[in-house]
């Protein structure tokens, strides 16, 4: 039986320990020296502002719906639709599988202080086979295993704070930063928005988890609030952080050594632990988070062998998505340096988080009444979560920024080719109902009727039998596309048998016209009488602001007699319609009757302001004239 976990070891844990990271430990005092308090609590601002908003746009949007495995590949694709959760959800799976290899060496990086004569590639392998084996044991072990890292990074802040009571204090401030940058560079100086670039990944980690939705036993109530409150307590541990810095050292040792808060803690042990901590806990809660996002999107066959990478053990565990992402982290690993794609990496997350923030602003901007969260937010939160982390992403570096939007309109493009079928509904059609909705506004406003130069081919075809479309197929096509429409009106039938047979071919008519690009709808009218049938029908579609305005009618014997069309043609002038008559080949010797002949003349006589089309394939008639080609006949009057 697969084993759920609540808020706090399902998502508060794995969030806390995965914002709570390396940098809080060795970056932030260098933040401080260069920006100065106030500029380390501007950037941090602007950060949470970013990450917050994040926070609260997944939480209202989990507060609505059951979102399903995968976290922000399922909350994207249950509103945006699959292609474009799909073009997000692979590079955001590449970015948190890459990522754990980022963190085992960060691991190695600290354990080379300890054990500096040991192989690093060794090292390397270590960290990994110990990360993938507490994986594989079990998420739950895994998460047990993190609470006794979050005790630890707890002992480490208690020994950081308590670094206030044995160290000498500097309370000559430095408000302002002269931004001198870092020896790397041999101090040659930096900008605000450097330092910002170097701290803003600190915070990313709000989707951790999110990541686990599918393996949450209530993730309506449980991804909204173990975010929040866990991006609130970093948040209050990273400003009140900037002050312990600046009173524990000079902005000269805040820019010269990262290890300010290990050198100078009450117990420099438990810090350095905390920091071995906190890069094996982020390690580990990549590896087990992207193979649930990888395992998501196999389920939906948005990669190949889907069904194969998706399947689970018995305990509920995504094995196959777990040893895919395990070679996956080998191959980060064999790289050595990952500094080359590690931007690449961090805007694949930024993208993850801007859409995340885009899907609550449609949400929010559509106000259906299906959208009833539980947690309401203002539509300017999103709007600045994804403004926001654009921003982020272009201040960071332009050009892989650039890159990386590129790489998701690729997976995009490629996704659509694919022609991914979904059971399940997204809210694309609503943001484009309201478009149209807006645009038919408009119109309007600008002018009751349609414009003549606006004229678009929108046939509505009343169907007895499969036959009628089968025939017609060609010609329909012909005169829709590409700008046209079709409406399908299946007509009740006296005989069961045909009207069962009618209804189980329209559905594979629909796929076949939207297969080339046609739109077309249908609908059933419950009426006997044919001309009554039709007349009703466009004096109710009359009412619609994309109503068509061409019938075409097929001639066929199953049909009523031509005085029931005749007795037609007036409501069709009535109705303000054009009429296509489609005569098949076989209704050859139908077409001699007297009465049809004298109605079809006397409809093009006084059929006045009415486009008819003729289309006569009369094998028989024309034997003599025109031998095996059928003959139009189109007629303006």
């Amino acid at each position: 039986m697969k084993k759920t976990f609540g808020t706090f070891s399902g998502v508060f844990t794995p969030t806390t320990l995965t914002i709570l990271g390396v940098i809080m430990y060795i970056r932030e005092p260098w933040v401080v020296g260069n920006a100065g308090i106030m500029g380390a609590i501007l950037i941090l601002l602007l950060s949470v502002t970013i990450t917050f908003a994040t926070a609260l746009s997944i939480s209202t949007i989990t507060s609505n719906v059951k979102i399903g495995a995968g976290g922000a590949f399922s909350v994207i694709s249950q509103s945006l639709g699959l292609e474009i959760g799909g073009a997000i959800g692979i590079p955001f799976y590449l970015a948190q599988a890459i990522a754990a290899a980022m963190y085992i060496f960060g691991f190695r990086e600290g354990l080379q202080t300890l054990l500096p004569d040991f192989s690093p590639l060794l090292l390397d392998i270590g960290v990994f086979t110990l990360v993938m084996a507490i994986a594989f044991i079990s998420t739950s072990f895994a998460f047990k295993i993190q609470y006794v890292i979050l005790g630890i990074i707890v002992l480490s802040l208690v020994s950081i704070y308590g670094a206030l009571f044995v160290n000498e204090l500097n309370f000559d401030f430095q408000w302002n930063g002269s931004y001198p940058g870092s020896k790397e560079t041999n101090f040659k100086g930096t900008s605000f928005w450097g330092v910002f670039a170097v701290f803003f990944p600190a915070v990313t980690g709000v989707m951790a988890g999110a990541n686990m939705s599918g393996d949450l036993t209530d993730p309506r109530k449980s991804i909204p609030r173990g975010t929040i409150s866990s991006v609130i307590l970093t948040t209050i541990i990273y400003f009140s952080l900037i002050f312990v810095a600046s009173m524990l050292a000079t902005n000269e040792e805040l820019v010269s050594n990262y290890n300010v808060f290990i050198d100078k803690s009450l117990f420099p042990p438990i810090v350095l632990a905390g920091l071995l901590g906190a890069t094996l806990s982020s390690a580990l809660g990549s590896f087990v988070g992207a193979p649930r996002i990888l395992s998501a999107l196999g389920e939906k066959r948005i990669i190949p062998k889907g069904e194969m990478v998706s399947k689970t053990s018995k305990k509920g565990e995504p094995v196959n998505a777990m040893l895919i992402t395990a070679i996956v982290v080998i191959a980060g690993i064999s790289l050595r340096n990952l500094n080359t794609i590690a931007p690449l990496l961090t805007m694949f997350f930024m993208i993850t988080y801007a859409m995340v923030n885009v899907v609550a602003l449609i949400e929010q901007y559509l106000g259906l009444p299906s959208f009833r969260p539980s947690i309401k937010i203002p539509i300017y939160i999103p709007l600045i979560g994804a403004l926001g982390s654009l921003t982020v992403m272009f201040i960071i570096n332009a050009f892989v920024a650039l890159v990386s939007l590129i790489a998701i309109f690729v997976f995009y493009f490629y996704l659509v080719k694919m022609n991914i079928k979904s059971t399940a509904g997204d809210s694309r059609s609503g943001l484009f109902t309201a478009v149209a909705e807006w645009a038919t506004k408009k119109a309007t406003q600008l002018n009751t009727k349609k414009e003549a130069r606006s004229w678009r081919p929108d046939l509505l075809l009343p169907v007895l039998y499969p036959r009628e479309i089968r025939a017609a197929f060609k010609l329909i096509e012909s005169i829709v596309y590409p700008k046209g429409s079709l409406k399908i009106i299946s007509l009740k039938h006296t005989d069961e048998r045909e009207q069962q047979r009618l209804h189980e071919f329209l559905p594979l008519v629909e796929q076949k016209f939207r297969e080339i690009k046609i739109p077309v709808s249908k609908t059933n009218v419950d009426n006997n009488n044919f001309n009554d049938a039709l007349n009703i029908s466009m004096q109710a579609l009359n009412a619609a602001f994309f109503k068509p305005n061409t019938l075409l009618l097929t001639i066929d014997t199953g049909k009523p007699e031509s005085e029931t069309y005749n007795l037609l043609l007036n409501d069709i002038r009535k109705n303000n319609y054009g009429l296509i008559f489609y005569i098949p080949l076989v209704q050859r010797v139908w077409l001699y009757k007297k009465p049809f002949r004298y109605g079809l003349i006397n409809c093009l006589i006084t059929g006045k302001r009415h486009l008819i089309w003729v289309k006569m394939t009369l094998e028989y008639f024309w034997q003599y004239l025109l031998p095996r080609i059928g003959t139009a006949i189109l007629m303006l009057i």
